[in-house]
């Protein structure tokens, strides 16, 4: 019988998701690259893989398209609330996230917001509102770990950041034990932001759901922007509601593309 597979995207952010919970399918890091691969594979940022969960609805794991996994994605977790069909707890790495399916997308209520420099993780102590590093012209970022580690940078005109330069630099400073992702955010328009993403493990993307959630946060902390937030990504619109000491709330679109067969045997 060949494996199956559902083709999937969140505003661009494109997606493999395989539902394993009835017939296990062992992934590894080798594998999950190759799957990710555009042109030797099936192609997508991350393979989303759905595992049977003893705390939850279902398990989802995430591996980035280099083949690491990681703890969140909130895009993909909008298409994974799609599939469901109905309001669930979904498992990851990142903590517990709870969905509602709604038309054409989904609502996501991640856990609070983290802002203690070991828990981002840095290497080092330091103010995480207000960074005293630098990279080039982006300086005074911004950590926020939302289930992931992101900084953001609020700068004049997003489009004008050399992101695919500066991105995998800074995603790999040892700044950032386990690398970061990497946001630069202006001000497009009343509690309206514009966002562009280096997204670590994957480059450049066209959305972004955590760091759409992680911008906003930092945003809202700074008093650019007041809850509930529009963020306009390369993609399009996600909208994020936070107020402190509460969780953070995401809607947005995700999309089903189409369903596919394969052998997983071929991809190593």
């Amino acid at each position: 019988m060949a494996d199956r597979f559902t083709k999937m995207h969140g505003l661009g952010n494109d997606f493999v998701v395989i539902d394993a919970r009835a017939n296990s399918v062992e992934m590894t890091p080798a594998r999950a690259h190759a799957i990710a691969d555009r042109r030797h594979g099936i192609g997508c940022d991350q393979l989303i893989l759905l595992e049977p969960s003893s705390k939850a609805d279902v398990k989802m794991r995430i591996f980035n398209a280099d083949g690491s996994e990681v703890e969140a994605c909130g895009n993909a977790t909008r298409c994974v609330a799609t599939l469901i069909g109905k309001p669930a707890v979904i498992e990851t790495l990142g903590g517990m996230l709870r969905v509602t399916p709604a038309d054409g997308g989904a609502e996501v209520v991640l856990g609070e917001p983290v802002f203690d420099w070991e828990h981002i993780p840095l290497a080092m102590p330091m103010d995480t509102r207000d960074m005293p590093v630098a990279w080039d012209e982006l300086e005074h970022g911004a950590a926020v770990n939302v289930g992931n580690p992101h900084i953001i940078f609020f700068v004049p005109e997003a489009d004008a950041v050399t992101l695919g330069d500066l991105g995998p630099r800074i995603e790999t400073d040892p700044l950032f034990p386990e690398r970061v992702n990497v946001n630069v955010a202006s001000l497009d328009g009343e509690n309206q932001l514009q966002l562009r993403v280096w997204e670590r493990g994957v480059g450049l993307t066209q959305a972004c759901g955590t760091g759409a959630c992680a911008t906003a946060v930092a945003a809202i902390r700074a008093g650019i922007v007041k809850s509930p937030v529009t963020v306009s990504l390369p993609g399009g619109d996600l909208v994020i509601r936070w107020s402190p000491g509460e969780p953070i709330v995401m809607s947005g679109a995700a999309t089903r593309v189409f369903e596919g067969e394969t052998d997983w045997a071929q991809f190593g």
